[in-house]
C-alpha cells in the first residue's frame, strides 16, 4: 500500500450528527450568501447573474473542498462518487473539488484514533502489538487505514471507520442533496432524489465491515485460478463491523506505472478489462469502485493487488444479459438490435423523443466502432472520450432529461467507464474486439464477431 499524500494532516472527525448538520448548514449558507454578494456585484454593473457561475466561484470552491474533505463520510463518499476522472466528465470548477477530495484526505489525530480502537478491541489490545503506526497508510471517505505487526509475526493492514460515520449517512445525504440541487448544474427535470436514496443504501452497506470482509473473501476466491492477481487475507480475529483487519500487500499505486515499457503497460490494462467483463459475466459479483486508489501494482510479481470491497455488490443475471445484448449488438453493428437493448437496459424508453434516441444510439454505435478497429485502440490518443463528451453535452442542451436508472446499471456504467480512464492512464494501446467476444463467447448461442471497422 502507498504512503498518504504529505498535504493531508490530523484532524478530527465531527462524529456527532448535530455538528455534522452544522457544518453542512454552515457551509450551504456561506455560499449563498457569497453567490447572494457576486449576484448584487453582477446587477450593479449591468449584468444577469448565472447560477452556475456565482456558485463556481474560486472561494466556494475552496470552501466546498475543505468542508467535505474535513467532514469526510457519506457527504465526501458523493462528492467523491460523482467521478472517476472529474477532468474529462465535469466543468473544470468541479474538477478542482474531485481532485482535492481524492488527494487531500485528512486523517484521525492519534487520541481519536485510540478511542476507536478501545471502543473496538480488549482492553489489552496494544500488549498483542509489536508495531502499529499511528499514522495512516491511507484515508478515505469511511475510513483509513494503518500498518502494524503483531507479535506473532503477522504484518497487517487494518482498516478503521471514522466514528460517527454510518450514524451520519442519512442527514449527510440529504444535505449535499440540497446543495447539489441548489448548485443548478443538473439538467432541469432531472430528478436526483432515487439516485440519493440509493447513494444512501450503498453507503450504509459500505460502512459494514463484517460484510465487506465477506465480499473480500468471497472474490478472492473467484480470482484464485487468475494468475496476475492477488487479494489481502481477512483477519476475523482483530475485525469487528467497524474494523477491518486483512493481510498486508505492498504495491505501488497502479496508474505510476507509467514508467514501464509498453507491452507490460498494455498487459496490465488487458487485465484488468477482462476481469471486468468476468465480474459481469462470470462471477455475477462486481467490485464496482474502480477509484485508482483500490488499484496498487507489485512489480516484482507482476501482480495487480485487489483493494477495497466495501462497494462490492452481486450483479443481477437480468442486468448481465442486457448487457450482453448491448455488446452483440454493437459488434454486429445492428443498429435495430441496439435500439431494443437501450431501452432493455433503460438508457431511453420507447417514448423518448426519436431525434433524442437517434443522438443516444449514435452514441453507442460510435463507442463499438471505435472499439473494433483493426488496430489498437489507442487510450490515449483517441477523440472517443472527447467525442462522447461533446455528444452528451449536445444531448443535454437539446432538452433530454435522462430517465431514473436502476443502481445496478449505474454501477456497471460507472465501472466500464472507470476501467476505461484507467486504461487511458497508463497509455495502453490495445484490440478490445477480441476481450469483447471472449466474453461473448461463454455463451452457447452462436455470436456475431465484432466486425473490425476500417481505419480512420
Amino acid at each position: 500500500m502507498s504512503e498518504k499524500n504529505a498535504q493531508s494532516r490530523a484532524l478530527a472527525v465531527p462524529s456527532h450528527r448535530i455538528t455534522r448538520f452544522g457544518r453542512l448548514s454552515g457551509m450551504t449558507a456561506g455560499i449563498a450568501g457569497n453567490m447572494a454578494l457576486n449576484g448584487l456585484a453582477q446587477v450593479s454593473q449591468g449584468r444577469r447573474p448565472n447560477m452556475r457561475d456565482l456558485l463556481l466561484t474560486p472561494r466556494n470552491i475552496s470552501r466546498v473542498a475543505e468542508q467535505l474533505a474535513q467532514m469526510r463520510g457519506a457527504a465526501m463518499k458523493i462528492g467523491q462518487l460523482m467521478s472517476m476522472d472529474s477532468g474529462d466528465v465535469l466543468p473544470p470548477e468541479l474538477a478542482q473539488i474531485m481532485a482535492r477530495l481524492r488527494n487531500d484526505t485528512h486523517f484521525m489525530p492519534p487520541a481519536q484514533l485510540k478511542q476507536v480502537l478501545n471502543t473496538q478491541w480488549p482492553q489489552d489490545w496494544l500488549r498483542a502489538f509489536k508495531r502499529f503506526d499511528v499514522r495512516p497508510i491511507a484515508a478515505a471517505s469511511i475510513g483509513q487505514v494503518h500498518r502494524a505487526q503483531l507479535k506473532d509475526g503477522r504484518d497487517l493492514a487494518i482498516k478503521v471507520q471514522y466514528p460517527g460515520v454510518a450514524k451520519s449517512i442519512d442527514s449527510d445525504v440529504a444535505n449535499v442533496g440540497a446543495l447539489m440541487r441548489m448548485s443548478g448544474l443538473l439538467p432541469k427535470g432531472f430528478d436526483i432524489a432515487p439516485y440519493l436514496e440509493e447513494a444512501r443504501k450503498q453507503l450504509h452497506e459500505e460502512t459494514d465491515y463484517a460484510r465487506e470482509a465477506q465480499q473480500l473473501e468471497a472474490f478472492s476466491a473467484l480470482i484464485s485460478p487468475i494468475s496476475g492477481f492477488r487479494c489481502p487475507a481477512v483477519y476475523s480475529d482483530w475485525s469487528t463491523p467497524d474494523i477491518l483487519s486483512m493481510s498486508f500487500v505492498e504495491g505501488t499505486p497502479i496508474e505510476d506505472s507509467q514508467h514501464l515499457p509498453q507491452s507490460q503497460r498494455d498487459d496490465i490494462a488487458a487485465r484488468l478489462i477482462e476481469l471486468t467483463l468476468d465480474e459481469l459475466f462470470r462471477f455475477g459479483l462486481m467490485q464496482t469502485d474502480p477509484n485508482f486508489a483500490n488499484y496498487l501494482y507489485d512489480e516484482r510479481s507482476d501482480d495487480i493487488l485487489l483493494l477495497d470491497f466495501g462497494a462490492t455488490r452481486k450483479i443481477d443475471p437480468k442486468v448481465a444479459d442486457q448487457y450482453r445484448a448491448l455488446m452483440r449488438a454493437g459488434c454486429a453493428g445492428d443498429h435495430a438490435a441496439i435500439v431494443a437493448a437501450s431501452i432493455e437496459i433503460g438508457f431511453f424508453s420507447a417514448d423518448t423523443q426519436e431525434h433524442h434516441a437517434t443522438q443516444i444510439v449514435n452514441m453507442i454505435a460510435l463507442v463499438f466502432q471505435s472499439l473494433s478497429h483493426d488496430t489498437p485502440f489507442d487510450f490515449v490518443h483517441n477523440t472517443l472520450s472527447a467525442d462522447m463528451q461533446n455528444m452528451g453535452m449536445a444531448l443535454a442542451d437539446s432538452g433530454f432529461v435522462p430517465p431514473p436508472l436502476p443502481i445496478d446499471i449505474l454501477l456497471v456504467q460507472r465501472k466500464l467507464g472507470g476501467v476505461f480512464l484507467l486504461a487511458k492512464r497508463l497509455g495502453a494501446r490495445l484490440h478490445i474486439a477480441p476481450m469483447l467476444q471472449r466474453a461473448l463467447d461463454n455463451d452457447h448461442d452462436a455470436l456475431p464477431a465484432c466486425k473490425p471497422a476500417s481505419g480512420r
